[in-house]
């Protein structure tokens, strides 16, 4: 099994590179009109994590799926599509995992692990969960061993997949993991995608001093030769309102693999490739957020649009976050949707950490 899945990887799939058979630059990012149909397999689930643990322990399958959607989230759909749409991803999804669907604006009862009960928009929210389609593998003692933000291409989550299923997060990291296939690379840009956007070197970002005139930072994590970045430049960063919003930002580009010198905003003096390490990035791009004082606010490691990278500049724009306990709260707010119970305002510093399940 290890040596099929990697092999499909290094025959056809860079690990920063394009989808197999599908083209993000024709993706339309705006909510559904139709809701979302889940697949039938998924789980049937009284929400007791615990149970459904006890349920895949003695099913013999190697872990859990917790699949955070909306039923008008486009992402989600390109997921299902692309990826739980292809019979060999979900044969194996099958055989190893069981899925369970948690509606981030929902009412239903979530039990964890600790025997804890809430709504599943609060679990969700707790657990940090701030765009969809977001998905945490649970081994089967109920630790999360990966967690993946967004769509990423039928690759990438076949490997995510064979990550889990094989135990190879016991020994090594899924950037390692990945990396195995970058040298099947063969496409795109040798350099990264230049626009005036982004502030030249030295890359000094250290913001423990204060600074009244400071304004939010966003680093875009990229990488050579990166269909999804040549994307992301060509589409929503070459749209007008996206290039003025930025403008109100210290916007900084990065090589996710680059030994550039950094002073990260914690004051760390590291490499470009490091920092990325340090931040668990695996996928390229990911767009980072921080605000004046250097605290992260969140990140976009995953295909993105223009509607969606146009709804976060505003949330961060608008200070949001600060008033929010979550990204989907906020824009639930300023679509007119009345939020979920346990989604108005509550201050929640972002800097907590997320509880396990």
């Amino acid at each position: 099994m290890r040596q099929f899945f990697l092999l499909s990887l290094l025959l056809c799939v860079p690990a920063w590179g394009a989808a197999e058979g599908w083209d993000p630059s024709g993706f339309g990012d705006r909510p559904l009109d139709t809701p979302l149909e889940l697949p039938t397999w998924f789980r049937v689930s009284f929400l007791d994590l615990n149970e459904d643990l006890a349920d895949i322990r003695r099913a013999g399958k190697r872990g859990l799926i917790l699949y955070f959607g909306q039923d008008d989230c486009p992402y989600c759909r390109a997921h299902l599509e692309n990826n739980w749409g292809r019979e060999d991803i979900v044969a194996y999804t099958r055989k190893y995992f069981e899925v369970i669907h948690i509606d981030v604006r929902g009412s239903r009862t979530v039990t964890d692990l600790h025997g804890h009960s809430r709504p599943e928009n609060r679990f969700a929210t707790e657990l940090k969960v701030n765009f969809t389609p977001t998905l945490l593998f649970l081994d089967q003692q109920g630790r999360v061993v990966y967690r993946l933000t967004g769509y990423r291409p039928p690759y990438y989550f076949r490997a995510a997949l064979e990550y889990v299923a094989d135990g190879h997060y016991l020994k090594e990291g899924f950037r390692d993991y990945l990396a195995r296939a970058e040298a099947a690379e063969e496409y795109g840009n040798d350099a990264l995608n230049a626009s005036p956007l982004f502030r030249p070197p030295p890359y000094r970002l250290d913001r423990r001093r204060p600074d009244p005139k400071r304004v939010p930072l966003v680093v875009f994590f990229e990488a050579p030769r990166c269909h999804p970045c040549d994307v992301l430049h060509g589409g929503p960063m070459n749209n007008t309102a996206i290039a003025g919003r930025l403008r109100a930002f210290e916007a900084v580009q990065l090589d996710i693999r680059a030994e550039t010198p950094v002073v990260t905003p914690q004051g760390v003096a590291t490499t470009a490739r490091q920092w990325a390490r340090d931040l668990g990035i695996v996928y390229a791009p990911t767009l980072v957020f921080f605000d004046e004082d250097g605290r992260e606010i969140l990140r976009i490691s995953s295909v993105i649009g223009f509607y969606r990278l146009n709804k976060v500049l505003d949330y961060i724009l608008s200070r949001g976050y600060r008033d929010y306990p979550s990204y989907i709260a906020w824009r639930d707010r300023h679509k007119g949707r009345r939020p979920a119970p346990g989604d108005a305002p509550q201050g929640m510093p972002e800097e907590n950490p997320a509880p396990a399940p």
